[in-house]
């Protein structure tokens, strides 16, 4: 069972989406809370897995990644050894950056970054050679970026 979130929780969860090295003090001035408080709530949010990571956001492009496709994957059976043998190769992948299980045609949807389309290649093949159950893949390349993020909208407690 979830844990219960208060309008004090959701109001330092909001925050720290967007600036996760905001001082408690500062939190605490937004919301109405002690800075000691923030501090205990946000240790109990952790300990919750409520937050469950603090993160660095990298420029792709700046690192040498420019290139963002989106890929479908589909798989030849369902069988569920298959699958995990799968599952465990994109996670250990880094190049694969966001893994999503879906229904229609496909059944995996994959973001991923490349250094170029070589660099690609070599990763989707690897794919193929090292997962036999991999039906097709289908890649669709990015052209730019609307909206990166992984903010969560949180809605204040009603009442």
């Amino acid at each position: 069972m979830p844990p219960e979130l208060d309008k004090f929780d959701r109001g330092i969860l909001a925050i720290l989406q967007r600036d996760a090295r905001r001082s408690a003090e500062l939190i605490g001035t937004a919301i109405g809370l002690s800075a000691s408080a923030v501090q205990r709530r946000i240790a109990r949010l952790r300990e919750e897995a409520v937050i469950t990571a603090e993160v660095a956001i990298v420029d792709s492009r700046i690192v040498g990644r420019p290139l963002t496709l989106i890929v479908d994957v589909e798989v030849e059976r369902e069988r569920p050894e298959l699958l995990v043998s799968l599952k465990h190769w994109i996670a250990r992948e880094p190049a694969i950056q966001e893994a999503w299980y879906v229904t229609g045609e496909g059944d995996y949807v994959l973001i991923v970054t490349a250094c170029d389309v070589d660099d690609y290649d070599a990763l989707m093949k690897r794919l193929l050679a090292e997962n036999a159950n991999v039906r097709r893949f289908q890649t669709r390349v990015a052209l730019g970026t609307l909206k990166r993020g992984q903010l969560v909208p949180i809605e204040p407690v009603s009442g």
